[in-house]
């Protein structure tokens, strides 16, 4: 295993070619969806974790699994190339780099785990004027604090996780501060029902069950219905432009209450840059701009590798499963962690990497090229009916999470759990799609998962309990279980009473 330019960077400055956070920055998702699944978090960590305590839970998985003597730190991957026998043996040649000296090593495979959020998107030919703009412009990957920004009016560019945090945080010492977006989004808490981690209430069997099984009017009511209920998006000028589309919300659990206060306000896409301001597209403008922030997200970028092996066909990522490039010869090279999802990441990167290795071993063959290529086809136009048209690989967390299961024989079988374990079958239905439902069965299956399962509702209560007033309560899926019993009648009835 090598440092590839991709390792996290945590200093007063940003290094080219590594990906950067700032010191404020915590995870999105929780900690018991978000775990190596046959390695628990701590029970006494918080649910959303600062990075450093990520960090530190990630260390500690290395240090148990064994795996720092695989490890070269401090080396470059200069480059990946086929080698000349590749149409035969499928072998890699590549290149590393340490201390300015070089060293060309031979591998049977490679799987790039370098990530996506390294090498910024500045669209600079998208805002006629930012030449003539005379204040200081920078990516959210640079911005590093706020306390260079105290008193300055700054302009943020873009509605998404990192634009709402470094703008929420730069309100409270900056004199204005505002975010420019052309397509809104909706805007939601960590926390939901009852207090508990958004993904533990929501990523479900049972939620995603419910959105294919109710009609689409339905379905897209009820998302609406839910994303406004703790306020109303169009009140504060965030209301998507297409409400129902399924673009992943926005997490942020401060940025109404900093609209409230006046100190944060939210403007449409820039039509033209001046001098000192900026012209929006309903003609308002936003005067004395010291700063612009462009949160415009990342392009993709392997340098270490030929372009067409990953786009090969009009400069389109061409994946399979967004993991093999569909067109190579021999499949012994893997994309893993391209994939956005509503969903932790590091699960869906261990089912990658459990796939993978079974490819790599020829104990789980790929389909033809032809079919690998109508399957990419296929998620293509369901991407562009449902997703937003961003460049990240799209796809719905438990469907591709059961997909890559069902490759290696991992997917749970939840009705021959209904009639071996009723209690565990409930949850895995019921709660949260955890990431210890893929180490129930099959290879690399893991003793502790059934009792992982049922106490993940224990470890996530347990760090806000620190003052026990009476017993802690936990989500009944037996609840859920009527809610769907008695949906069909009310559905009923209210046709029946629109028909007489």
């Amino acid at each position: 295993m090598y440092r590839a330019p991709c390792e996290v960077l945590l200093q007063d400055h940003v290094e080219e070619g590594r990906a950067s956070i700032y010191p404020a920055v915590f995870t999105n998702t929780s900690k018991e969806m978000m775990c190596f699944p046959d390695f628990p978090c701590p029970e006494d960590y918080p649910n959303f974790m600062h990075h450093s305590q990520l960090q530190k839970y990630i260390r500690s998985f290395v240090q148990k699994k064994g795996l720092l003597r695989y490890i070269r730190f401090e080396t470059l991957v200069s480059s990946v190339k086929k080698c000349p026998s590749f149409l035969v043996t499928g072998q890699w040649e590549v290149v590393l780099e340490k201390n300015g000296k070089q060293e060309t090593t031979t591998f049977d495979a490679v799987m790039v785990c370098s990530g996506y959020q390294v090498y910024p998107n500045l669209p600079h030919d998208s805002f006629p004027g930012l030449d003539q703009f005379q204040g200081h412009i920078l990516h959210s990957r640079d911005y590093k604090g706020p306390e260079a920004f105290k008193g300055k009016r700054v302009l943020v560019i873009g509605l998404g996780n990192s634009g709402c945090d470094i703008a929420v945080e730069l309100s409270r010492v900056a004199t204005q501060v505002t975010i420019s977006t052309r397509t809104g989004s909706w805007v939601i808490s960590r926390v939901w029902d009852d207090g508990y981690p958004w993904d533990m209430v929501h990523v479900t069997r049972f939620t995603r069950f419910l959105k294919k099984a109710l009609p689409s009017f339905i379905s897209d009511w009820l998302y609406v219905k839910k994303m406004n209920r703790r306020f109303k998006h169009e009140n504060y000028g965030l209301m998507p432009l297409n409400g129902t589309l399924s673009k992943e919300p926005v997490f942020n659990d401060e940025l109404p209450s900093r609209i409230l206060c006046g100190t944060l306000s939210i403007r449409p896409g820039v039509s033209e840059f001046r001098e000192t301001s900026a012209a929006f597209e309903d003609g308002t403008t936003f005067e004395a701009i010291d700063t612009v922030i462009f949160a415009t997200g990342y392009t993709y970028a392997f340098p270490f590798l030929d372009d067409s092996i990953i786009k090969n066909r009009n400069n389109e990522v061409t994946l399979f499963k967004g993991i093999f490039p569909a067109t190579m010869e021999k499949p012994t090279l893997a994309v893993i962690g391209l994939i956005g999802s509503l969903g932790p990441i590091i699960p869906v990167v261990d089912q990658q990497t459990r796939w993978v290795a079974k490819v790599f071993a020829d104990s789980c063959p790929l389909p033809s090229t032809t079919e690998m290529m109508d399957d990419i086809d296929k998620k293509m136009r369901k991407k562009l009916k449902g997703f937003d048209q961003s460049q990240t690989l799209h796809t719905d967390y438990i469907t591709y999470m059961d997909e890559l299961g069902s490759f290696i024989g991992a997917k749970p079988n939840i009705p021959w759990l209904v009639l071996t374990d009723p209690q565990l079958a409930l949850q895995v239905y019921f709660g949260p799609c955890s990431p210890y439902q893929f180490r129930l069965m099959g290879p690399g299956r893991w003793d502790g998962a059934r009792k992982a399962i049922l106490t993940q509702w224990d470890r996530a209560v347990t760090p806000t309990r620190t003052r026990a007033v009476s017993k802690a309560c936990k989500p009944q899926p037996l609840y859920s279980l009527l809610k769907v019993l008695l949906f069909p009648l009310l559905l009923l009835s209210v046709l029946l009473t629109f028909y007489y």
